[in-house]
């Protein structure tokens, strides 16, 4: 390791991808909340794609793992209580869903809350005021505590606990119309009297996470500022604005707070000003930092890597650039790295118990490349739990299919 201020792509793209996970996974037994941790949060809109982030990243780590530490169940003798869960999945970064720790509710409940809401998204008539909201967010914490209810089963708790108006259907969402309290169930989880439990059928339930005190805001706000740094760093403020969906104003005062504090320092980046945290300023050197990179990596859609790490257009050079981006957005495309950058997309097909992956590389794969991207294809299909079949060749679905 080199102690530098004059930082290169290569550098930070080796630390990151050790940090991550990605350069050696982690060893069996590694809790997987231990992996989301590292990860600052897995985007789990689609969970089948969480679980595979988690899973790509562990040894042994199936989505059965990553199941029982979201819902575990009651040890077999009675009359002993399920333990209590270690990963929560709930509204996250930029308000979609995601697996996070259970041990971290204190300061993401605390410093997501805090960023300042962007305008609003309803006409006046249709909105929430803020004491509304406030007691909405109160009746569906009441309403989870020790329960699992689906949405329809939710809204009529809210609705008796609050009243009519909370059950007014003016929200246009999917060619129907939702009830008023629903503007506010981001927000529930995020304040942290929310999560998701395990679908009942095909329905979707919600549960309360385990109780906890949040960090005062400031603090928390500092502290995940700190967090991504660690695990995303060198960036600036804008870039960490964009991974969370705040205002750049507010994230340049945060960073601002914490570079006064010493808390932050200020390095450079490919020749511009970046930020890492305070006296972490070790990268790899060219040896171990080629060592690191080399190599192929298949990421799920909205992997935690592809959406944080930036500048973007250097994680996804030249043709991937238009390849595997939607309009510049990162993690709409399951992506192939090759030697650290993307140089690919790929997309996986189940039926039954076998899943077809296949890879369409940018340009030519060596035959080492190739091996290695069949044993990287098989370590997909086991945490999937199911058979594999890897064909190289176009993909030929759109974003997100």
């Amino acid at each position: 390791m080199t102690k530098t201020t004059g930082i290169t792509w290569a550098a930070a793209s080796a630390r990151r991808v050790e940090r991550q996970f990605l350069a050696s996974r982690a060893r069996t037994g590694t809790p997987v909340a231990d992996v989301a941790a590292a990860m600052l949060g897995v985007h789990a809109q689609v969970l089948s794609a969480a679980e595979l982030s988690v899973g790509l990243r562990a040894d042994g780590v199936t989505r059965t793992d990553v199941r029982d530490a979201l819902w575990p169940t009651a040890p077999l003798a009675p009359p002993a209580p399920a333990p209590p869960p270690t990963l929560v999945k709930t509204h996250g970064p930029r308000g979609t869903v995601h697996l996070l720790p259970a041990r971290d509710l204190p300061m993401w409940c605390a410093a997501l809350p805090a960023i300042p809401a962007g305008p609003a998204a309803f006409p006046t008539d249709v909105r929430l005021t803020g004491e509304q909201a406030g007691q909405v967010v109160a009746a569906i914490a009441d309403a989870l505590d020790g329960a699992f209810l689906t949405i329809e089963e939710l809204g009529e708790e809210v609705v008796t606990r609050t009243g009519p108006w909370a059950g007014d259907l003016v929200m246009p969402a999917f060619q129907t119309m939702w009830p008023r309290w629903r503007q506010v169930l981001h927000r529930a989880g995020q304040c942290g009297v929310l999560s998701f439990g395990p679908n009942r059928g095909r329905r979707v339930t919600y549960t309360r996470p385990p109780h906890f005190t949040p960090l005062p805001p400031e603090e928390a706000s500092r502290l995940l500022v700190r967090r991504y740094l660690y695990a995303y760093g060198p960036a600036t403020p804008q870039h960490f604005a964009r991974w969370l969906a705040a205002p750049p104003g507010w994230a340049k005062a945060r960073y601002a707070e914490l570079a006064a504090a010493g808390e932050i320092e200020e390095v450079r980046f490919e020749g511009a000003p970046a930020w890492v945290a305070a006296g972490d300023t070790d990268f790899p050197d060219a040896p171990e930092r080629d060592e690191l990179l080399r190599g192929v990596r298949l990421l799920p859609y909205f992997d935690a890597y592809v959406v944080a790490a930036q500048p973007r257009e250097l994680l996804f050079p030249g043709a991937a650039y238009r390849r595997a981006l939607a309009g510049g957005q990162a993690g709409n495309f399951p992506v192939l790295l090759v030697d650290g950058v993307a140089a690919g997309v790929w997309h996986q097909r189940r039926r039954g118990r076998r899943t077809t992956v296949t890879v369409e590389p940018l340009s030519r794969l060596t035959a080492r490349q190739e091996r290695e991207l069949a044993d990287r294809a098989e370590r997909v299909v086991a945490v999937l739990e199911a058979a594999a079949e890897l064909v190289i060749g176009e993909v030929t679905v759109g974003a997100h299919a």
